[in-house]
């Protein structure tokens, strides 16, 4: 059974930092692209990041929203993803969820499989 888990949110100032990460099991992790999702209160749910896999090293994108102050990475020995997130704004409080998936995209729907998310508040 294939399991996502988000850790590291929190409540926290503008201009402060956090970094999430998400944990999976049931997969071949290593051979599964991230992603990184977030909804904020009223609104849909939307793209922050993803990075992909190719032979010759990973690829990263990002929402021009977050680029810049975002950074996301994996850890395969650990079976994890994290999204380092440095100079937050309180327009970045939201559910932020991992994703993993076959297909490199800022789609929602192409992403397979989903953590339960975790919470960020950012206060001004």
């Amino acid at each position: 059974q294939v399991q996502m888990v988000e850790s590291g949110g929190g409540l926290v100032q503008a201009g402060d930092s956090l970094r999430l990460s998400c944990a999976a099991s049931g997969v071949t992790f290593s051979t599964y692209n991230m992603g990184w999702f977030r909804q904020a209160p009223g609104k849909e749910r939307e793209y922050v990041a993803a990075l992909g896999i190719r032979w010759s090293g990973d690829i990263t994108d990002y929402a021009d929203s977050v680029k810049g102050r975002f950074t996301i990475s994996r850890d395969n020995a650990k079976t994890a993803s994290y999204l380092q997130m440095n100079s937050l704004k309180p327009e970045d409080t939201a559910v932020y969820y991992c994703a993993a998936g076959f297909e490199y995209s800022r789609h929602l729907a192409s992403w397979r499989y989903w953590g339960q998310g975790t919470q960020v508040t950012v206060s001004s």
